[in-house]
């Protein structure tokens, strides 16, 4: 694929950006963890970002001039919670982008949990210097579904 162009930029997201953002997850969840049941509807993952993700979290938008949010990026202090992009804008370099910017805003280290199916974002990860350092049965996150920590020291 080709990579992203310098049109795409990294932003911290503003209340607009919401909307574009909630669809951006939706979307990559779907297509990245079809067996994976989310435990919120669709309406209420929108509000979530509405009211809690964009104004109270460190979020960070991929926008693109001709195709608007394509991803988006949630930390919380040392932990990259969220990190989804559009389907469509895999392999594009734009998943690279997000976590070199992460590093940069945690230069002392990260870590995240991702779903144990998830054996794509397990290679990205490993790919970054993130180590699997814990599984767990599922009985701690809300889809309850069997996830592993990841995490990446300088």
């Amino acid at each position: 694929m080709t990579s992203v162009s310098s049109a795409v930029t990294l932003r911290r997201a503003v209340a607009a950006d919401a909307s574009a953002a909630a669809d951006v997850w939706l979307r990559s969840f779907r297509a990245a963890l079809p067996t994976v049941v989310s435990p919120r509807s669709d309406d209420e993952v929108r509000d979530h970002f509405r009211e809690v993700v964009v104004p109270l979290r460190e979020t960070w938008v991929a926008a693109d001039a001709g195709a608007g949010i394509v991803g988006v990026m949630v930390l919380a202090g040392d932990e990259l919670s969220q990190l989804y992009l559009r389907p469509d804008w895999r392999g594009r370099g734009l998943g690279d982008r997000f976590v070199a910017l992460a590093k940069e805003r945690s230069p002392g280290g990260l870590s995240l949990w991702t779903f144990q199916v998830n054996k794509p974002a397990h290679r990205f990860y490993e790919r970054h210097g993130f180590v699997a350092v814990e599984y767990t049965d599922g009985s701690g996150n809300e889809e309850r579904e069997p996830d592993v920590r990841y995490v990446w020291r300088p």
